[in-house]
């Protein structure tokens, strides 16, 4: 065989060699693939298991309820593992039987009914409050901030403030502000949305949100609304008030059982103080009671000020005359003044807000007052 035949030889072996090493790995990657896909399709295959709660638990049988409230007395599975009261488990849809313990505590995503952040709001953005600010610092941040000084005067600082008033004089931002100055989670909760569906549900959600506020400590609990949970209870009700009832008393519950020098902090905030069970009031539990009321005089200046701080504003602007004009102006409806003005000169493609665009804006927003306040007393002839 000559030199030139060998060499044409070798190239073949090695094309051959080259070519079969690639189809063997190939034909390793189709087949891990494919039993992959098997894999997944045998799961897609498999029966649905129903989430369940262990009520009681015996030897080798458990008492389990069903989430529609239907309980069933089941065996438990041998590869399952301790399982105590109050765990969530997994049981088979024809027997029931257990199969394992799921790491699940919660019956609620409690992150879809609160609002969780770190606000970041300063005490300067917040204008007519001074004696409101320095009342929930001494009730909020101080606690949060110094608890040795109140260990060592031998006093417990309060649980929590109930911040009451007219809509928009500035309830939340109280509460967010006093978050941010103690660098605290920020829970927010409206009172309504704590009221389930069945029995029980309610009570449950207020003990995990707790729950979820020690984890997070320091953190400060705001419940909006508190009047639609913690109105006056009655006598004789439906079961709906009755459930409301339940919700409530877990609620004070809770808020018994913080220690006094506990890293949360309760914050509720209504627009209907007199219709509140006096229950959530006394002293122990929601202990202070600010009132928030519309900005007067300098407090409504400063108000005005800070929502039209980075508004171009014309040098014939004289804002103490604007103030004087919102008389009764809740802190809301002075920054809808401001939004207002700054449209007007919008529509006149202008960039400069002259004093006719909030004089426009002031007559604008008091006519929906007025429109709301008619409408308001129409509803009861």
């Amino acid at each position: 065989m000559t030199t030139k035949e060998k060499n044409v030889l070798d190239s073949v072996i090695y094309s051959y060699s080259v070519d079969s090493g690639t189809i063997n790995e190939e034909n390793k990657i189709l087949k891990e693939t494919l039993n992959k896909l098997k894999e997944e399709l045998d799961r897609f295959k498999a029966p649905p298991l129903m989430v369940a709660e262990v009520s009681s638990v015996f030897e080798k049988e458990v008492v389990i309820r069903l989430p529609n409230g239907n309980k069933f007395y089941v065996n438990v599975s041998d590869d399952c593992g301790k399982i105590s009261s109050g765990d969530v488990v997994l049981t088979d849809q024809k027997n029931l039987t257990v199969i394992r313990k799921i790491p699940i505590t919660k019956k609620f995503d409690i992150d879809s009914f609160v609002i969780v952040e770190k606000p970041n709001i300063a005490w300067k953005a917040i204008g007519g409050l001074e004696d409101q600010i320095n009342e929930i610092q001494e009730v909020v941040e101080l606690p949060l901030k110094k608890p040795k000084l109140f260990k060592k005067v031998g006093i417990s600082p309060p649980k929590g403030v109930l911040l009451y008033g007219p809509p928009g004089t500035g309830k939340t931002l109280l509460a967010k502000a006093v978050a941010s100055s103690t660098n605290s989670t920020f829970i927010q909760v409206v009172g309504s949305e704590l009221v389930q569906k069945f029995i029980g549900e309610g009570a449950k959600m207020v003990k995990e949100i707790f729950e979820l506020a020690r984890k997070k400590s320091p953190s400060i609990i705001f419940i909006d609304e508190l009047d639609s949970l913690a109105a006056r209870r009655v006598e004789v009700g439906t079961s709906g008030e009755r459930e409301v009832n339940r919700t409530f008393m877990q609620l004070l519950a809770e808020i018994d059982g913080f220690s006094p020098l506990d890293n949360v902090k309760v914050i509720g905030a209504t627009n209907r103080k007199d219709i509140l069970d006096p229950a959530i009031i006394r002293p122990g539990r929601l202990d202070r009671l600010l009132q928030i009321p519309l900005p007067k005089g300098k407090g409504r200046l400063d108000i005005l000020k800070i929502h039209s701080k980075n508004m171009s504003l014309d040098k014939s602007i004289n804002l103490e005359n604007l103030s004087s004009e919102m008389e009764d102006f809740s802190g809301a409806e002075i920054r809808a003044v401001c939004t207002e003005a700054g449209y007007f000169a919008i529509r006149d493609n202008r960039t400069k807000i002259f004093r006719n665009d909030f004089k426009k804006a002031i007559e604008k927003v008091k006519r929906e007052e007025a429109s709301e306040g008619n409408d308001y007393l129409n509803m009861f002839g």
